[in-house]
């Protein structure tokens, strides 16, 4: 062989190897790439299939309080959906016995409240209370038999956490009461938005002293010591708990935290890692009904964005529960006063359109906790539709675009949304209303109807504003009253109040209905009466 071949050779062999090492680790990087990727398959799959041993539901009964075949009927269909808790807020409806001065008109009995419960256990949904028991009490303070337990004697909304001992008397009654009466092993002591914290001037000294942490703390551990001894896991709600992180050392190991969350990030009440840190439980909580809903809008998307988010990101915290709120009202309250120092009632400031007409909302979480799929709102509705009420897929689509159109605001005579107008406000309102009509549904006509009232429920408002908005420019004029007039009085309220009566008669007390539709008309019938006297 020559020196030539042997050369040859030599350079053939080198370049075999180097192809070789280079098909080797070509090799070696995709099947790196292929185990990340199953890897990464793998984790999605577990996520997407883990299902929340608590599947709840939240009712509040603030006000709206419902009749109870029609709260039948809601654990019914709960039930039939895969819901297995749900979370009773029931508030000034339960009937305390020793404290029975604290239970309203519409308070159920006893016997209903015990059949309630027996028919939610033959479908298989454990009925936790709720005890507001530090924040949203003026339902209990409003009564001058606790009047010595108040934070601030303006403000009924929270108790003195100082006066631990008094405080742990009532409740520790309440609380024996509702667990003589409910059989689940939770317990839920709400705790949530203490605002006043600090605001009387013992808590003041307590909280320069040791710490808002600790004036918080302090009294939680004591109401959730307190469930313990009844043999139940106490249930909070975990706003302020995110704010101060400290508090979360003394408190029972068996206490869950619900992170209730309407569409913002983590963080927004605190460092979110502490919580996750601090070895609690930990459930999850989205919303139907919220702010910025009232009587006049309800933000369609934003809540369905809320379902889409934050169950699979409660999912991926390995949250253990998944409870949908819907809330009647804020909680915020301002006193009916009957002279300088007493009142005779507290008003409940924001109020939203009766449970009954966000069905589609409660189905979209429904699908959305049951699913191991991402939840799409867009697909869901504009199916909905097809199946609900019989759209084609054209109509659905117009459907789900009219609910969707200008949910902004109105605030002091300014629309929340930059170079927006009332007007446009209510031309829009006017679009969604006559869109609403053009569809005619080929079933469940009834629930439909519930969209038609809300959207004219709008309209009628945002005209009512646009004449509030006439009223109180420079330039109005006495003789612009009569054409100000003829545009309120052209509004169908009085068919509206009749539809909003018979589509919630069976939801609601004929009392609550005249109730809601006083107050709902408030500001129109006002200006009506004004105009009048200047026409």
């Amino acid at each position: 062989m020559t020196a030539q071949n042997i050369e040859s050779n030599k350079f053939k062999i080198k370049k075999r190897i180097v192809v070789e090492k280079v098909s080797v680790v070509k090799l070696s990087i995709l099947l790196s790439l292929f185990w990340c990727l199953s890897l990464n398959i793998k984790a999605n799959a577990v996520v997407a299939s883990r299902e929340f041993p608590v599947k709840g539901f939240h009712l509040d009964l603030r006000i709206q309080v419902m009749k109870m075949p029609a709260l039948k009927a809601f654990a019914k269909k709960l039930s039939q959906n895969g819901i297995n808790t749900l979370v009773m807020e029931w508030e000034a409806t339960y009937p305390y016995e020793k404290h029975a001065v604290i239970s309203n008109k519409y308070a159920y009995s006893r016997a209903e409240v015990k059949s309630f419960i027996a028919y939610c256990d033959s479908l298989k949904i454990d009925v936790i209370p709720l005890q507001q028991s530090f924040g949203h009490v003026e339902y209990i303070l409003k009564h001058y038999r606790y009047k010595d337990l108040r934070e601030d004697q303006k403000d009924y909304s929270q108790v003195n956490p100082i006066k631990e001992e008094q405080c742990k008397a009532l409740f520790a009654d309440l609380f024996a009461d509702m667990v003589s009466i409910h059989k689940s092993p939770y317990f839920h002591i709400g705790g949530d938005e203490t605002y006043l914290l600090g605001r009387s001037p013992e808590s003041k000294r307590k909280a320069d002293s040791l710490g808002m942490g600790r004036l918080y703390g302090d009294y939680i551990k004591m109401l959730c010591e307190l469930v313990v001894s009844l043999g139940k896991k106490p249930v909070v709600w975990a706003d302020i708990a995110l704010k101060y992180p400290d508090a979360l050392k003394s408190l029972p190991k068996q206490t869950i935290f619900i992170d209730w969350n309407y569409g913002w990030e983590l963080d927004r009440f605190g460092d979110h890692k502490k919580l996750m840190q601090s070895g609690f439980e930990i459930w999850g909580s989205p919303a139907i009904r919220s702010y910025p809903d009232n009587y006049f809008l309800t933000d369609w998307a934003k809540h369905f964005n809320n379902i889409k988010t934050f169950i699979p990101q409660g999912k991926e915290l390995g949250y253990k529960g998944m409870v949908m709120t819907s809330w009647s009202t804020s909680g915020i309250y301002t006193q009916i006063a009957e002279s300088h120092s007493d009142f005779i009632d507290l008003h409940a400031i924001r109020r939203v359109y009766p449970i009954a007409g966000f069905n589609l909302l409660i189905d979209g979480f429904f699908k959305a906790v049951a699913s191991e799929k991402p939840f799409q709102p867009n697909e869901f509705v504009e199916q909905y539709a097809v199946d609900k009420y019989g759209f084609n897929k054209a109509d659905a689509k117009t459907f789900w675009n009219a609910l969707k159109l200008a949910p902004y605001e109105v605030n002091q005579g300014k629309v929340n949304k930059p170079n927006f107008t009332v007007k446009q406000l209510a031309d829009s309102a006017l679009f969604t209303l006559n869109t609403l009509k053009k569809l005619k549904p080929t079933k469940n006509s009834n629930e439909f109807s519930h969209y038609l009232l809300m959207s004219n429920i709008r309209y009628n408002y945002l005209v009512t504003m646009e004449v509030e908005v006439a009223l109180n420019q420079p330039t109005f004029k006495i003789a612009d009253a009569a054409g100000l007039l003829k545009k309120l009085t052209a509004l169908n309220t009085a068919e509206v109040d009749q539809k909003f009566k018979q589509l919630n008669t069976y939801l609601l007390f004929d009392k609550e209905i005249a109730e809601e539709t006083r107050l709902r008309n408030f500001r129109y019938l006002d200006l009506v009466d004004r105009l009048n006297k200047l026409k």
